[in-house]
This record gives C-alpha cells, sequence and structure tokens, in this order.
C-alpha cells in the first residue's frame, strides 16, 4: 500500500517502523518542524524526521495543513492512505478526503474514553487498571471517527506514565499493522464511536504538578506516577522544590497530611494512608532514588511536605 506518514515524537517511532517493516511504501512523512533542544537550544529533528531520513524517505515539515499547499502535494503524491500517530496538526477535510482508504488513526486510549492530547497520563492519573490503543478512520472532531480495532493492556499500580507510553507505542505498530491488512482486504470493520462514553484528556501543563496530601493516597501516587516523566509531581521541602517521580502506596501509615512519618524511607501521609517517595529531585539537583537522596538531605520524622 501507497503511505503518507504524520507523526511526530518517539511514540511515533514503532508505527513508521512496523509501516516498513510490513512492505508498505512510505512516499513520505510529515512531521513537526525542528525544535531547539537542550542547553544550546540547537534545533533537533523529531524522532519521526530521524527514522524517515534513515531510510530516505521524503519529509516535509509544514507549518500549517489548512493553506493549501499541503493538500495539493499530497494530492499529488496519491497515497492510498495516510496514517496519523501523534501527529500534533489537525487534519483540513481537504487532505482527509485525498487517499482511497481514508485516514487512519493510532490513539493510545480505548476510545471513546480520552479523547484529546494526553491520554496515556490522564489514565494513569486517574487511577485506570486498564487502558489501550485504537485504530479509527478520521473524522474533523478530535478523536471521533469511527474506531476499526483495540488492543487492550492492564496498568500496573508501579508503572509511570512515560512506562507505559513506551509499552502502549509497540502495541500501536502492531495494530497499525494488523488495520492496514485488513482494510486492504476489505475486512475492517467501522464502529461508531457512543459520544454519551467519551471522556477528554487535554494536554498536560506545569500547573497540575502540585501535590495535596490532604487527598486520598492512591489519588497522591496515581498522580506522581501519571505526571512521570513530565512535568513531574511537586512538593516543598525545607522550602525547596522538590520533583517527585516515582511513588509506592503504603495504605496503613497514620499521620497529619504532608507529614513525614519514616524519614529512612521518605514515607509520606496522606488523608487516608500514605506514599513512599521512590524517586525525587530537588530543584538544583539531579534525580535519585530515595535511598541516595536521604544519605545527601537527611530528613526528619514529623516534618511535613508542603504543597508547592
Amino acid at each position: 500500500m501507497k503511505i503518507v506518514f504524520m507523526g511526530t515524537p518517539e511514540f511515533a517511532v514503532p508505527s513508521l517502523q512496523s509501516l516498513l517493516d510490513e512492505g508498505h511504501e512510505v512516499l513520505a512523512a510529515y512531521t513537526q518542524p525542528d525544535k531547539p533542544k537542550g542547553r544550546g537550544y540547537k534545533l533537533a529533528p523529531p524522532p519521526v524526521k530521524e527514522l524517515a531520513l534513515l531510510h530516505h524517505i521524503p519529509v516535509y515539515q509544514p507549518l500549517t495543513l489548512k493553506n493549501g499547499e499541503a493538500a495539493e502535494k499530497i494530492k499529488s503524491l496519491a497515497p492510498d492512505c495516510i496514517v496519523v500517530v501523534a501527529y500534533g496538526k489537525i487534519l483540513p477535510k481537504a487532505v482527509l478526503d485525498i487517499p482511497k482508504y481514508g485516514c487512519v488513526n493510532v490513539h493510545a486510549s480505548l476510545l471513546p474514553k480520552y479523547r484529546g492530547a494526553g491520554p496515556i497520563q490522564w489514565s494513569v492519573i486517574n487511577g485506570e487498571k486498564e487502558t489501550g490503543v485504537t485504530t479509527m478512520y478520521m473524522a474533523e472532531g478530535i478523536d471521533t471517527g469511527d474506531m476499526i480495532l483495540q488492543e487492550k493492556t492492564s496498568i500496573s499500580p508501579d508503572e509511570t506514565a512515560g512506562e507505559l507510553h513506551d509499552r502502549l507505542s509497540v502495541l500501536g505498530g502492531g495494530l497499525i499493522a494488523e488495520t492496514l491488512r485488513q482494510i486492504e482486504s476489505g475486512k475492517a470493520p467501522r464502529i461508531s464511536q457512543n459520544d454519551g462514553e467519551s471522556c477528554y484528556a487535554p494536554m498536560l501543563d506545569k500547573a497540575l504538578s502540585g501535590l495535596d496530601f490532604e487527598k486520598a493516597a492512591k489519588e497522591v501516587h496515581c498522580k506522581i506516577m501519571g505526571l512521570s516523566p513530565w512535568p513531574a509531581a511537586t512538593a516543598v521541602l525545607d522550602q525547596k522544590l522538590l520533583k517527585i517521580h516515582r511513588s509506592r502506596l503504603h495504605p496503613e501509615v497514620k499521620g497529619e497530611c504532608g507529614e513525614i512519618v519514616d524519614e529512612n524511607k521518605f514515607i509520606v501521609a496522606c488523608r487516608d494512608g500514605g506514599v513512599e517517595l521512590l524517586t525525587v529531585q530537588l530543584e538544583g539537583g539531579k534525580k535519585m532514588n530515595s535511598s541516595d537522596f536521604l544519605r545527601g538531605h537527611p530528613i526528619k520524622k514529623g516534618n511535613f511536605l508542603q504543597k508547592a
């Protein structure tokens, strides 16, 4: 099948690789413009661009798809299908209507739940026990198109959003391969989404980071794991900002909300139970496990973590 691929971040890379492994002809890769990265703010290519160039696939990085130029270019390529994975731009109808098999999206949730830009993180933050990947025919709405296939997976209580992201990206690569096989054979289902069962997963920002230890321990733990690796949950320790990247639930813990109840294990009390902070980073310092952190920054039982 002749395919135009649209994707940008690391999540999209296994899907592009899967198309190549399956022998599809990838005519072009559309991705976001290069962005400054690192201390020197040098322009860095998106991961999809790196893989595409490695396989000598033409790369296009338009600022917009809405001015007509992109549609004309894609029309000239005459793709059978456009595959979209975390591209980061909305496709106008002029582009959606080009390929004969339509535009197919890989989305990291079990639609119609968690439409939007942050499905992986919000599924962890909200304490979901299960998530997955959905392929769908794209429509003009945000993640509202008819579904094709889904693959489910459980979410471990000890899994960060970053770790779940990596697993789902691999699942997505396998699912898009099977989806295209079924589309080409004419056997692909087309399942309407029930809008009444939908919920929205907005993009994350740093305003979400502050922890409230007056919440239930499970809620605090899920927020820590869901915001890892970015933007990372935060609290204040001795008037310094503390990023918390990983935790573990301790339902039997008792104490005042925010109180450090075990100075050897960095256990903090919540409204019911507590959380053990496993990986932390004090402002200006490196990320480290709590045992190493406590050797250099001893804390006292009875001290408190404050909301950032």
